[in-house]
C-alpha cells in the first residue's frame, strides 16, 4: 500500500476528490476531504493524479514512504488567481450560489421550519440541491479549518525552522501536521513551538540533530 497527500501547486491547499490511478493494475481511489490517499501500489508502478480544472500529475513509486503531490492548476481556473480572488471568497460564491438556487440551509433546516415553512424543510432534506450543498458545506468547514492550520504549518515556516527540505520535509509535514482542534487558536508563537516540539521528536526518532 501507497500513502500520498495531494496540494495545489505553489500552496498549503489540500485537493479533495482527485482520482488517483495505478497504470499497471488499473486500481483507482479518491483523496479525502483533507487531500489523503492510500492505494494498492509497489514499487515501479505508475501513478496518474488528475482532478477537472487542474493539469494531471503522473510519478513513479520509488519508494514505500508516504509522499506530497502538487498539481498544477489548469488555464480554465487560472483567472481566479489573477483575479486575485482568495480561497474563502471562491467557497462564499459557491456557498451563495446554492442560496440563490433554493437551498436556504445548506441541507440542514432546523425543526422550526418543519413547523412554519414545511415545504422548504422538505425541499431542504430530500432535494438534490440541497443534498449537493450539504456536501459542499462539509467540504467549506474542512478547507477553512485545513486554511486555519496551513497559516502556521506550511513547507516555508517548517524550512526556515527545521532546515528540512525535499521528501524529508514532506514526510515531517504528514506525519506532525496538528489538527484543526489543536491549531484553530493558535498564533505566530504557538506555531513554532508545535513545529520546534516535533522537530525534536523528528530528530530523536531518524537520529538527526536538531
Amino acid at each position: 500500500m501507497f500513502n500520498g497527500v495531494v496540494f495545489e501547486a505553489g500552496t498549503k491547499i489540500r485537493i479533495a476528490l482527485c482520482e488517483v490511478s495505478n497504470l499497471r493494475n488499473n486500481y483507482s481511489v479518491g483523496t479525502n476531504d483533507m487531500g489523503l490517499f492510500t492505494i494498492r501500489a509497489v514499487i515501479g508502478d505508475t501513478l496518474v493524479i488528475s482532478k477537472r480544472g487542474f493539469d494531471d500529475k503522473k510519478i513513479a513509486v520509488t519508494s514505500t514512504q508516504s509522499i506530497s503531490f502538487y498539481l498544477n492548476r489548469g488555464n480554465t481556473l487560472n483567472e481566479v488567481v489573477i483575479n486575485g480572488t482568495s480561497q474563502k471568497q471562491a467557497l462564499d460564491e459557491i456557498k451563495q450560489d446554492f442560496k440563490n438556487k433554493g437551498s436556504f440551509y445548506a441541507g440542514k433546516p432546523p425543526f422550526l421550519a418543519f413547523l412554519f415553512k414545511p415545504l422548504t424543510a422538505l425541499y431542504e432534506t430530500f432535494g438534490r440541491t440541497p443534498k449537493n450543498a450539504r456536501r459542499f458545506n462539509n467540504y467549506y468547514n474542512t478547507e477553512l479549518q485545513q486554511t486555519q492550520i496551513d497559516r502556521y504549518f506550511n513547507r516555508t515556516i517548517i524550512n526556515k525552522q527545521t532546515g528540512l527540505d525535499g521528501k524529508e520535509l514532506d514526510n515531517f509535514m504528514i506525519n506532525y501536521r496538528p489538527d484543526y482542534e489543536q491549531a484553530k487558536n493558535w498564533n505566530v508563537y504557538d506555531g513554532n513551538k508545535w513545529i520546534k516540539d516535533s522537530f525534536k521528536k523528528y530528530a530523536d526518532t531518524v537520529g538527526k540533530k536538531p
